[in-house]
């Protein structure tokens, strides 16, 4: 996720083994720099390694806090004094944008409360995320939630045993971790999207920066599986955030640019100046090439899905049922759109989960006819046991806040004037829970009886930095709204976490 295989080549590093495979040969004229999570069974597998070593010096560093009875297993094994040292370097987590992280961990919790090796794997990786910010926050959680409160308990654990390493210069205005869980607001994630990233991740789905297109028809073999990642690539740090719409006329410029530059065949290349300038040139062309043929096959499959699964028109019915409270309305149009050949199985059970999460209560609900619907489109009942699964973990009786709070009359005026400004804003009403959360919270206005500190400490100030984790995984929607809070707040940093990162499949 950090570094591109060509960068790490520039540091001289030209093996990748993982301790685990078994035919690794002996290269004692070769340094290893070890980098693992302190398991128990990658311990075990440093302590056979150091017993009988392959390479001539070993440099170890650990992704999190290592135990002293560890570290003496580790130092009774290497009786041939090869280890150099031995570090904890903490980054125990996956860093997905600047401001994003996420734990790759799915399904963290049964029913209501932590597996207890997702428990102690989430504590890990929130504590090596403060431990590598250098924060010592106060926490945060969210009351409805028991997931929540353990957590919370545990991370502050770890900080009170391990005080000696969280022991950082205090700032005026402490840190705050902030502790959510996603059945808060399970409509985010059930969501088309209609920015760059977002849009990516639903429709054809991220997983450590990488996008697999080997089901995208005709596709050449090198870009069967691509790399978005803003670190290296100019255009995706440019558009990620960007909707749909815009990105269409920002390729187009992109091709344009590229054509411009692109090294005329019949270049004459008659002295040695000709031939350098030509080879100078040609990384920087290569490079481009390769983003805009990568890019422009995206964006290409995007616009293919959209229009093959008929998403304009789901994603209206999407944002109605989120947005809005007009049940009559909003049951014609999942009806209409159940019985439309053009909508998929995953689409159809989408409409009917959102509809379900939303007027669930409502006296006249058509929940009964809209299942059998489903089920007579796929023959089985999965989808209708996905939709109670649905309403049973996010629905009203869980929830802790107001999801569908009645809007006030200045945030239907600004929908209204919002809704003025450009046509495609009908596909992008929407905001998740977690923007007015974290509002309220830059506000000073976030509620103690809701969201209780731990301990007897309160903060008086404005947070300015603030930690949001979601238990049970963030989305890019939410990623978008932190990116938008942070640039429209000077002084405010927030960083997002999450168990995962969902689209709807996951």
């Amino acid at each position: 996720v950090v570094y591109t295989q060509s960068e790490i080549l520039q540091r001289e590093v030209y093996l990748f083994e993982r301790l685990d495979s078994p035919n690794r040969e002996p290269m004692k004229h070769l340094k290893a720099i070890c980098f693992l999570r302190p398991t128990k069974e990658n311990v075990e597998l440093l302590v056979q390694e150091l017993r009988r070593p392959k390479y001539s010096v070993y440099f170890i560093y650990f992704s999190n806090v290592i135990s002293k009875s560890d570290v003496k297993a580790l130092a009774e094994a290497d009786e041939q004094e090869v280890v150099a040292e031995v570090q904890e370097f903490y980054g125990d987590y996956i860093a997905v944008n600047p401001h994003v992280f996420s734990l790759n961990l799915l399904g963290c919790c049964r029913g209501r409360s932590w597996e207890p090796a997702q428990l102690a794997r989430t504590t890990q990786g929130l504590t090596a995320l403060l431990l590598s910010l250098k924060k010592c926050p106060m926490i945060r959680y969210q009351l409805s939630s028991e997931p929540a409160k353990r957590l919370a308990e545990c991370v502050k654990q770890v900080i009170t045993k391990e005080y000696e390493l969280f022991d950082f210069r205090r700032t005026e205005v402490p840190p705050l971790l902030l502790i959510l869980d996603r059945s808060d607001d399970a409509i985010t994630p059930l969501l088309n999207q209609w920015t760059y990233q977002a849009m990516v991740h639903e429709l054809l789905g991220i997983n450590n920066n990488r996008i697999d297109l080997s089901r995208v028809p005709g596709i050449s073999k090198d870009l069967r599986e691509v790399v978005l990642s803003a670190e290296n690539d100019e255009f995706y740090a440019n558009n990620m955030y960007l909707n749909f719409a815009e990105i269409g006329t920002n390729i187009k410029n992109l091709m344009e640019d590229f054509q411009r530059r692109k090294p005329k065949e019949q270049q004459k290349l008659e002295s040695i100046a000709d031939m350098k300038a030509f080879v100078e040139n040609y990384p920087q062309f290569k490079k481009m090439s390769g983003t805009v043929s990568k890019h422009v096959t995206v964006v290409g499959e995007l616009s293919r899905l959209v229009a093959e699964r008929n998403l304009l028109e789901v994603s209206e019915v999407e944002q109605e049922l989120a947005c809005q409270n007009d049940h009559s309305s909003a049951l014609q149009s999942v009806r209409r759109l159940l019985q439309s050949p053009r909508v998929s199985e995953l689409d159809a059970a989408r409409l009917v989960m959102l509809y379900a999460l939303r007027y669930e209560r409502h006296g006249s609900s058509g929940l009964p006819a809209l299942l059998e619907e489903l089920r007579g489109r796929g023959g089985t009942d999965r989808y209708r046991k996905l939709v109670s699964a649905v309403v049973e973990y996010g629905g009203k009786r869980v929830r802790g806040s107001d999801l569908f709070s009645p809007k006030d009359a200045v945030a239907i005026t600004k929908q209204f004037l919002k809704g003025l400004k450009g046509i495609e804003n009908v596909y992008t009403q929407h905001q998740p829970l977690l923007q007015e959360t974290l509002d309220q919270l830059i506000k000073g206005k976030l509620k103690d009886s809701q969201y209780p500190y731990l301990g007897p400490n309160t903060l008086r100030d404005r947070p300015q930095d603030i930690i949001v984790f979601l238990i049970g995984g963030a989305t890019y929607e939410e990623a978008l709204a932190v990116f938008n809070l942070n640039r429209s707040n000077p002084g405010v940093r927030i960083v997002l976490g999450g168990t995962t990162i969902h689209n709807t499949r996951r």
